[in-house]
This record gives structure tokens, C-alpha cells and sequence, in this order.
């Protein structure tokens, strides 16, 4: 998959991509990312991308003609992938629209800034995703969220694909708890099940817990 991120700060994306699982994916070949730098795509001899709102108001807001172009500049090589603008009006983020997007045979993610995108953009957009119920300064960081959730949702990438079906949200509601040495920490020994050998009773006592860290965390997630 191709996952191309269109942004004014593409510096901001280096440490994120180039770590851990996301750096894995790209060295085994399942992902490419590249950063597109709307500037590139600014009007004029000073690569201006913003102007005015009509009507007035506070702040700028991001001109059609630029993400217009750079989009078009990606879709000549990769003429499937999907666009997913990044806005606080979009709909909300989880799991489920994650494993949609793995998905997909490439991604153009749009980050977003100032007052946000002229409403023409979103003729060309596909998904207008929002990762919470908070403003941000940009759309750089919920780019690099769902650029990590959706990674690690390739086939191979995380290297045991079971690992995915057990994690929160997933299953639909949270992951179970777990545990890992020493046996006893600060007087608080690991449930006795878990250290049995008897995999019927394990998975049957992380059922029964997922359901109660659920009940606490996110009741939300439970049709009652």
C-alpha cells in the first residue's frame, strides 16, 4: 500500500514514519509513504496557499487550486487511492473505518490547517475523518494516527495477524488484562488461571475480564 500525506510540515512526519512498526512495514515492502509538500503546489512567487474566507471571519483557510493539484499530481501514478481529508467535521475515527482503510489500495491523506479546506475540496475527498471531539493546530498528528493505525492492520506487518483480532475495539470491546513477570509485584501476585497451563480456563477468564474492563472503561461499547 501507498500512503501519501499532503502537508505543509513534512519534517513533522520523519520521526514518526522512520520508527518502530512503521519503519518495519515500509523495510518488508508493504508500505510506502510519501510526504507531499503543498507548498510546492502555493500560487504565485510567494507559493501562497490560504486566503480570506468570503463572508468574513477570523483566520484562513486553505485554497482549493493547490490540494486540487498535488492530488492530481498523485492520482497519475496511483490512480486508486482514496482521499481522506483530516477534520474536526468528519466522522469519527475507530477501529472498524481503520480496518476499512487497510484496505484500500492506496491512501492521499489531506492535513489540514488554519480555519481548514474550502468547501470545494471535499469534491475530490473520499473519507472526512476526525480522530476526537478537540481541535488541533493542524491536521499533521491525526494524519500520523491514522497513518499507524492503518499500518499495522497489513497483513505481516505486525508479524502474528492473531494479535490484531485480540486487541481492543477489534473484538468490539476492550482487550482483556494482561500480565507478565515477576509472578508477584508489591504483594499483587498474577491471577493463578494465567499461570495454570489450562487454555480453556485462560481464554474463558479473558472473556469474562475484557467484559468487565469494558463495563468500567466503555459501557458505550456494550449493547445492554
Amino acid at each position: 500500500m501507498k500512503i501519501h500525506i499532503i502537508t505543509l510540515f513534512p519534517n513533522m512526519f520523519e520521526p514518526v514514519l522512520n520508527t518502530s512498526m512503521l519503519l518495519k512495514a515500509q523495510q518488508l515492502k508493504l508500505v510506502e509513504y510519501k510526504l507531499v509538500n503543498l507548498r510546492d503546489f502555493g500560487i504565485g512567487k510567494h507559493k501562497t496557499v490560504d486566503d480570506v474566507p468570503y463572508g468574513g471571519g477570523a483566520g484562513m483557510v486553505l485554497k482549493p487550486e493547490p490540494v486540487f493539484e498535488a492530488v492530481e499530481m498523485i492520482r497519475k501514478t496511483d490512480k486508486h487511492s482514496k482521499v481522506v481529508m483530516m477534520s474536526p467535521r468528519g466522522r469519527q475515527y475507530n477501529q472498524r473505518l481503520a480496518t476499512k482503510l487497510s484496505q484500500e489500495d492506496g491512501l492521499i491523506i489531506l492535513c489540514g490547517h488554519y480555519e481548514g479546506f474550502d468547501e470545494r475540496i471535499n469534491d475530490i475527498v473520499d473519507y472526512e475523518i476526525s480522530i476526537g471531539d478537540y481541535v488541533l493546530t493542524g491536521g499533521e498528528i491525526p494524519a500520523m494516527v491514522l497513518a499507524d493505525s492503518v499500518t499495522r492492520l497489513i497483513p505481516g506487518v505486525l508479524g502474528d495477524d492473531q494479535s490484531n483480532k485480540d486487541e481492543s475495539f477489534s473484538s468490539g470491546i476492550l482487550e482483556y488484562p494482561q500480565y507478565t513477570r515477576p509472578e508477584t509485584y508489591k504483594d499483587k501476585k498474577v491471577p493463578e488461571v494465567l499461570r495454570s497451563g489450562d487454555h480453556a480456563a485462560i481464554s474463558k477468564w479473558r472473556k469474562e475480564n475484557a467484559l468487565v474492563k469494558t463495563k468500567s472503561n466503555r459501557p458505550d461499547l456494550i449493547d445492554f
